[in-house]
């Protein structure tokens, strides 16, 4: 693509600015990755060949009643396994040649051309990864992350996640459920959201969901219902409040992302979805390597971690809302 004007160093330093940063005219935000990042869900792990979540998947059947001297039953009961994802590699690199670094110096309070570049880089590895947490996995060869699309399926009775298979065990299926309209727009939604909400809780107190995210068109939608009914309450956590411009549902808050699946409402619970890392591999900016051959300084980004649960029926998602 063209530079739309003079180009970077032009822009940097032969004319007047309005500010210290450029103005972003690129990158959506980043609601997933928002809360992997920020609300519990992000995870620090100290190696391993492969992400292992240990499972509590069957109940201990030799707990029940019994009479005086009955003989008890011993008999040895697995209770444990595990789900084993994959490391992913998301990485890039920001590069400025030696004159361009030499003609960007800058006085301070002025526009810093490789600050930017830096920060720049930064914004496109959130923005390559959040894009990726929506996925199912499949994309560039299976390189990208196993996303929501993966882990939290539209239809939750197939696939394979963290090599189990969904169509074999029911205690690895996420909640689902459609919120398709019956005569008017959204009509079904928050019954549907209150259902799904309730699935996912388990009849539990602490392990609700925390999140949800959709589109910006189901979120309105919601929004609009909340006006319609005068549901809206400026504290507290009930159905309809609202929080530092976050909507929430039951205590859940509520976002919409750019990349979520059209069509589609999820829950999410820190507890049962994690973004795991390797020590030392979250968004690691490496020190500036100089090219033998060229008189370039190249940056390094990178981030060594996937996706993973390890408790699937904590997750849900409304599916085909109209």
């Amino acid at each position: 693509m063209a530079d739309p004007n003079l180009g970077e160093v032009a822009a940097s330093v032969w004319e007047q600015k309005i500010g210290t940063k450029p103005n972003d005219n690129i990158y959506e935000s980043h609601a997933l990755f928002h809360f992997l990042g920020e609300e519990g869900f992000r995870e620090e792990a100290d190696g391993g060949r492969l992400i292992e979540f240990p499972l509590e998947y069957v109940i201990n059947s030799t707990f029940k009643s019994y009479s005086e001297l009955e003989t008890l039953d011993t008999s040895r009961i697995t209770v444990f396994d595990a789900a084993r994802y994959d490391w992913k590699i998301n990485a890039g690199t920001v590069v400025y040649s030696e004159l361009e670094r030499l003609r960007a110096q800058v006085s301070s309070g002025k526009f810093d051309l490789i600050a930017a570049k830096l920060e720049n880089g930064r914004t496109a590895h959130v923005d390559a990864m959040n894009n990726q947490a929506w996925s199912d996995g499949t994309g560039n060869s299976s390189k990208d992350l196993g996303g929501v699309q993966l882990i939290i399926a539209t239809t939750p009775t197939t696939g394979t996640v963290g090599s189990i298979n969904r169509a074999n065990f029911s205690f690895w299926r996420n909640q689902q459920a459609s919120g398709a309209k019956t005569s008017t727009a959204f009509d079904n939604l928050r019954a549907t959201m209150r259902s799904v909400y309730n699935l996912c809780s388990r009849g539990g107190v602490e392990e609700t969901p925390m999140a949800w995210i959709t589109t910006r068109t189901v979120f309105e939608g919601y929004e609009g219902l909340l006006v319609a009914n005068e549901r809206f309450t400026s504290k507290g956590s009930g159905e309809g409040a609202f929080k530092n411009d976050v909507l929430l549902f039951k205590g859940a808050k509520g976002s919409y992302d750019e990349d979520a699946p059209s069509g589609n409402l999820y829950f999410f619970n820190n507890k049962a979805l994690k973004f795991v890392y390797l020590k030392g591999g979250w968004m690691k900016m490496y020190p500036k390597v100089d090219p033998s051959n060229q008189l370039a300084n190249v940056h390094k980004v990178a981030t060594f971690g996937n996706l993973g649960s390890g408790n699937a029926r904590r997750l849900g998602a409304v599916t085909a809302i109209t």
